[in-house]
């Protein structure tokens, strides 16, 4: 079982503007798919709503949302701690449920845009307790610089380094 966030995040925070993305990157739209494909994704409901098509093909879409009559095609409406105990689930948003996420999560398929974006969704995290096992750099055709990288949380390197509470 685990968790991984997947998220594309510029160099001030931003993830989203007005219920999308303020960047296009055509390889990071295929490297998404190609990661969460077959797989389970857990998604807030505004995440599902800026989604262009319901449900994303080939994949278990789950939404996290309050109200607990809402019903879509396509997508099972579940609470975060019922999704998040479905084996091995990708994580991708919105900005609330990746900060409700983030503590039990193993993994971050993370997409650095090396730019600072106007936005109104923005995530940050503490990066101290994350070990980058991947990297990889790229230029899109217009410039824009962005990296892949993939992050470990601490405790899949040094199990004794895992806060337990009694």
């Amino acid at each position: 079982m685990s968790i991984t966030l997947v998220l594309a995040r510029a160099d001030n925070g931003v993830i989203g503007k007005d219920g999308g993305i303020p960047w296009h990157i055509s390889d990071d739209l295929k490297r998404f798919k190609a990661l969460t494909m077959g797989g389970t994704i857990v998604m807030g409901r505004k995440t599902w709503d800026s989604l262009p098509k319901k449900p994303l093909p080939g994949r278990r879409n789950i939404v996290v949302t309050r109200d607990e009559h809402w019903r879509e095609d396509g997508a099972e409406n579940m609470g975060l701690d019922q999704a998040l105990a479905v084996p091995d689930v990708f994580v991708i948003g919105g900005a609330e449920i990746y900060r409700a996420a983030l503590a039990r999560a193993e993994r971050i398929e993370l997409t650095e845009v090396h730019k600072s974006f106007d936005g109104d969704a923005r995530f940050d995290f503490d990066t101290k307790e994350w070990r980058q096992v991947a990297r990889e750099d790229h230029t899109t055709p217009e410039g824009l610089r962005y990296s892949y990288v993939t992050l470990d949380h601490e405790r899949r390197h040094n199990p004794a380094r895992i806060k337990t509470t009694r």
